[in-house]
């Protein structure tokens, strides 16, 4: 039996040339198109400004996978977290991540992770399966027709955060940022669009030669070389200097600010001297720092750095003009917030 073309895999003008192929006019390929990135249809039968006959044509050519929300958890601070089940029945986890300004989706790009960074759950899963871009698309829709409907805001912001290395699966990742942001999509600016990486230099570099809009965003969470490797293994072969000159380049070619992720650990990496470490390295590009407090995993050798540390700590880097956030923690008790999502939800995995 003939396998089915996935059809989602398709550009608009592969599209239009497998209707031709088809024996339909190209305007065809057009409105398969609208269908299926604008008006976000899951099955043929849905597309009913085409004619019976044609659908069926569809159906016997093409396949459109797509992913179901198999659970979804509601944190008592309002947060959601998602476990979407792809068609091929595995798992990964996003978020609706609403507060008073803004309303976030963080969404993955694998299944599981390579990179086994010691203070992150996902870390803990062996790499699995680089996302489709189309699945990356889905959960951004997933979460934006929630954001409407349960709270009435649109969505306002996307990070790639959640499970994976976006990096890693560089051509799925950039395709669906530019379908999240096209008007025959879901129309959103890519300066709403961050996507963070735990730091592959050549990588970095690659976005800036592709000219990217969105914002990236550089898990740091130590700027001493020594302290990094001991946490984030992807440092030894993507050393502080070799990501510094990496950023260098990604800011030439983009003119984007870059952003600095902190996970400030108890006795690990809160001391002045890491702050000042922090701010040095900060010179190389135009950037701002997110401070994050550590979400504690099952088995992790961390624990949240007192509070006044962690002010201090921010103190120091606002009083050498670096722009600081201090990000807490949402979702906690749903693991899901930053660095917990696993795969842990029992009803999504059946």
């Amino acid at each position: 039996m003939e396998r089915k073309t996935d059809i989602r895999k398709l550009s608009r003008d592969q599209l239009i040339a497998e209707m031709e192929a088809m024996g339909e006019k190209p305007f065809r390929g057009k409105q398969v198109y609208e269908w299926l990135w604008d008006k976000r249809a899951r099955s043929f039968d849905e597309m009913t400004s085409l004619s019976l006959a044609f659908r069926q044509k569809l159906d016997e050519r093409f396949v459109i996978h797509s992913l179901t929300i198999a659970d979804k958890q509601m944190s008592s601070d309002g947060t959601i977290k998602y476990a979407f089940k792809l068609h091929t029945g595995q798992v990964v986890e996003g978020v609706l991540i609403p507060t008073k300004n803004r309303t976030t989706a963080c969404i993955s790009s694998q299944v599981g992770c390579s990179l086994a960074c010691k203070f992150c759950a996902t870390g803990k899963l062996k790499l699995m399966k680089n996302l489709e871009a189309y699945e990356i698309y889905d959960q951004v829709a997933e979460i934006y027709r929630d954001a409407e409907m349960l709270r009435d805001k649109p969505l306002s912001n996307i990070v790639y955060m959640g499970m994976g290395e976006p990096l890693l699966n560089y051509k799925n990742m950039l395709e669906s940022t530019f379908r999240i942001a096209d008007d025959i999509g879901l129309g959103m600016s890519p300066k709403r669009i961050t996507v963070s990486t735990a730091g592959i230099a050549k990588l970095i570099r690659k976005l800036g030669d592709d000219e990217v809009r969105f914002n990236l965003a550089l898990s740091l969470h130590a700027a001493n070389d020594e302290k990094r490797n001991e946490i984030m293994a992807i440092n030894e072969s993507n050393t502080l200097t070799e990501l510094a000159a990496a950023l260098v380049y990604f800011h030439e070619k983009t003119g984007s600010r870059v952003t600095y992720e902190y996970i400030v650990f108890k006795d690990f990496n809160d001391t002045l001297e890491d702050a000042r470490e922090l701010a040095e390295f900060c010179r190389h590009v135009p950037c701002k720092v997110n401070i994050i407090e550590y979400n504690p995993i099952d088995d992790g050798e961390f624990s949240q750095a007192d509070p006044e540390k962690v002010d201090a700590f921010a103190a120091y880097l606002e009083s050498k003009n670096i722009v600081v956030n201090v990000r807490r923690s949402r979702g906690k008790d749903i693991d899901a917030a930053c660095g917990q999502l696993a795969n842990k939800n029992e009803a999504a995995l059946k």
